[in-house]
């Protein structure tokens, strides 16, 4: 396993440092400039150019940009004046993280426990009923989303917030709405894996020895249907983690995505390359520990070879 864990954080390593080079070139390519502001003086464009190092040659930006990244340092924004990227990924990131835990919580336990139900009653009016939830989940926008849970739960019928992050009763509508779409992909799958499993001779072998149907659903059929879910676990993680804009602006939550969106928008070279590089490596780490996970579920599968 220690072995394997290496291999991993070695490609893991390569892979951060292959966005980084891919996404340094691409921000470089992107039409207009950072400093299109027509209230600057060409000397004090040139004076930010020179700060910012782009008078230089490309290749001499990268290597700095290289050297900045071993250290942690993602530089000053271009937009937010005297704020590093690394104060704005700090100040949005814990927003995001708390917002995208409760929501995880919420549609990994919601969607496995909907995707049981629906593969042992198949066929009855639970099943139909969890079939809807997934067809809407998946199917409805999250502004459309974001807007139906304010107008009825805040605004009608007054039980909640619609906005802000101050205390816990704000977090539940915007934790509602990030966990909805997850929700409904992981009871889609739990599904379709459950009714799989059931299909498998080592579960009609277990039945002929005896075995309790608890005993059978928990330990073989649950245990084997659920690597589907830890694959889309990785990616899901991460992105919810990191932060979305849609919800993040529908209820006014000061998180991460707000910020990456408007780096885009203000050509904020050193904020795009940040958050991007951020993502990017916690998306590598969320994949390495649902590797880890497949060999400590799956006995059949031996990570360390």
């Amino acid at each position: 396993m220690a072995k394997y864990i290496v291999k991993r954080l070695i490609a893991a390593l390569l892979t951060v440092l292959t966005l980084a080079t891919v996404v340094f070139f691409l921000v470089r390519l992107m039409p207009g400039d950072p400093f299109t502001n027509p209230k600057l003086t060409p000397q004090v464009k040139a004076n930010l150019e020179a700060y910012y190092g782009f008078n230089k040659p490309l290749i001499a930006q990268y290597l700095l940009f290289l050297q900045n990244l071993v250290h942690g340092n993602f530089g000053y924004s271009m937009f937010y004046t005297n704020r590093t990227v690394n104060d704005i990924i700090m100040d949005g990131f814990p927003f995001s993280a708390d917002l995208g835990i409760r929501a995880l919580v919420l549609a990994i336990s919601f969607g496995i426990v909907l995707g049981i139900l629906a593969a042992r009653h198949r066929g009855t009016k639970i099943d139909f009923f969890c079939v809807i939830v997934a067809i809407l989940g998946t199917s409805i926008p999250d502004f459309i989303m974001g807007a139906f849970l304010q107008f009825f739960f805040g605004i009608k019928w007054g039980l909640l917030p619609v906005a802000g992050y101050k205390g816990f009763a704000y977090t539940i509508l915007p934790a509602c709405g990030l966990a909805f779409y997850t929700l409904a992909s992981v009871s889609k799958i739990m599904r379709a894996s459950m009714l799989d499993v059931v299909q498998q001779d080592y579960i009609k072998t277990a039945r002929s020895k005896g075995l309790s149907n608890l005993r059978i659903v928990v330990k073989h059929q649950i245990r084997n249907a659920i690597m589907p879910v830890l694959t889309m676990l990785g990616p899901t993680v991460a992105s919810v983690l990191t932060g979305t804009f849609v919800i993040e602006s529908i209820f006014a939550i000061p998180g991460m995505g707000k910020y990456y969106v408007e780096s885009v928008t203000n050509n904020d070279y050193s904020l795009i390359l940040g958050m991007t590089i951020f993502y990017g490596i916690f998306l590598v780490i969320c994949n390495l520990i649902v590797d880890i996970l497949y060999g400590l579920v799956d006995p059949r599968i031996r990570v360390s070879r």
